[in-house]
C-alpha cells in the first residue's frame, strides 16, 4: 500500500458563496468515480482544521450524489460579514482556492 497525497484541485473544482458571516463552499468531482474519494477525504473535521486558522463556528456538509458534489456551510468565518469586516476579502471569494489546496489521500488501497 503507498499512501500519496494531491491537492484536492485536480479531482474538482469549487464556487464560493457568502451571506452575513457564512461562507458557502461547493466542491464538485470532475470524474464521478471520484467522488467516493472526496466523501471520505472531504469530512466536516478536515474542512475545520484546514480553515482552524479563520476559527469557524458550526460547519455543516451537504452531499449531493446526483451531481457527485457537496456544499460545506461553515459559520463565523468573515469576520462579521461584508459590511462589518475590515478583512481584504470580505465575501469570502478566495476560501474555494483555498480548500481546493487541500492536500488529500489518495491511496492505491
Amino acid at each position: 500500500m503507498t499512501d500519496q497525497s494531491i491537492p484536492l484541485y485536480q479531482l474538482a473544482h469549487a464556487r464560493t458563496g457568502d451571506k452575513g458571516n457564512r461562507s458557502n463552499i461547493s466542491v464538485i468531482a470532475f470524474r464521478p468515480e471520484d467522488f467516493p474519494l472526496l466523501l471520505r477525504e472531504l469530512t466536516v473535521a478536515r474542512v475545520r482544521e484546514h480553515f482552524s486558522y479563520r476559527s469557524p463556528g458550526l460547519i455543516q456538509r451537504f452531499v449531493l450524489p446526483q451531481i457527485f458534489a457537496m456544499n460545506f456551510v461553515i459559520d463565523d468565518v468573515l469576520d462579521g460579514g461584508v459590511n462589518l469586516s475590515l478583512n481584504l476579502d470580505t465575501h469570502g471569494k478566495s476560501f474555494s482556492y483555498y480548500l481546493l489546496a487541500m492536500k488529500i489521500n489518495v491511496s492505491d488501497k
